[in-house]
This record gives C-alpha cells, sequence and structure tokens, in this order.
C-alpha cells in the first residue's frame, strides 16, 4: 500500500526545507526555471525538497501567498517563508539562498 500524497500545507510545514516554483504553464520565464530547478535539485540533493505549484489550477494557494506574477518561487521551513523572489533566479543563487536560510536536522 502506498502513502497518501501529502497536501500542500503539510509539505511547507514539514522540517524539510520547500522551495515552490509558483508558475504558469504559458510563461515563458516559467518555462526557462525547469532546467534550473533541475540544477539546484541536484546541487542540494535531500536538503531540500522543490515542488511546483500551477497558479491557474491551485488559484488559492497562489491567493494565499500573494503571487502577482510567475514565476515566484517561495522558500518555507516549517511553515514559515524564508526568503522569496519572483522571476527567474540562477541556479547558484538559489543554492546560496537554501544554505543561507535552511536550518539542518541533525
Amino acid at each position: 500500500m502506498s502513502a497518501q500524497p501529502k497536501t500542500f500545507s503539510e509539505l511547507i510545514n514539514s522540517d524539510q526545507a520547500v522551495l515552490v516554483d509558483f508558475f504558469a504553464t504559458w510563461c515563458g520565464p516559467c518555462q526557462m526555471m525547469q532546467p534550473i530547478l533541475q540544477d539546484t535539485a541536484q546541487q542540494l540533493g535531500d536538503k531540500i525538497k522543490i515542488i511546483k505549484v500551477d497558479v491557474d489550477k491551485n488559484p488559492l494557494a497562489a491567493s494565499k501567498f500573494q503571487v502577482r506574477g510567475v514565476p515566484t518561487l517561495i522558500l518555507f521551513q516549517n511553515g514559515k517563508v524564508l526568503w522569496r523572489q519572483s522571476g527567474v533566479v540562477p541556479a547558484h543563487h538559489l543554492v546560496k539562498v537554501v544554505e543561507d536560510n535552511v536550518t539542518e536536522n541533525v
């Protein structure tokens, strides 16, 4: 029996840091973020979980976090917003943001 998928709220309230990419399928800069996020995930490994939220399919989540433009990236840990930025962000900058803001669970 497989585990139930976690809800968005459960994911962002966990001890593990979660980088949320609020995006739209029609957005060119959002499409540019995909390989950047893959690179970031490779560099950070288990230190972070990266999830994508389509603002057109999840308008309540976008509204709750006041996402006004896409892409918007928000870094959560234990339910707290540690960092947020709109626009395309280079992988080296995302890695630094995570390393500067995320507390390790030892």
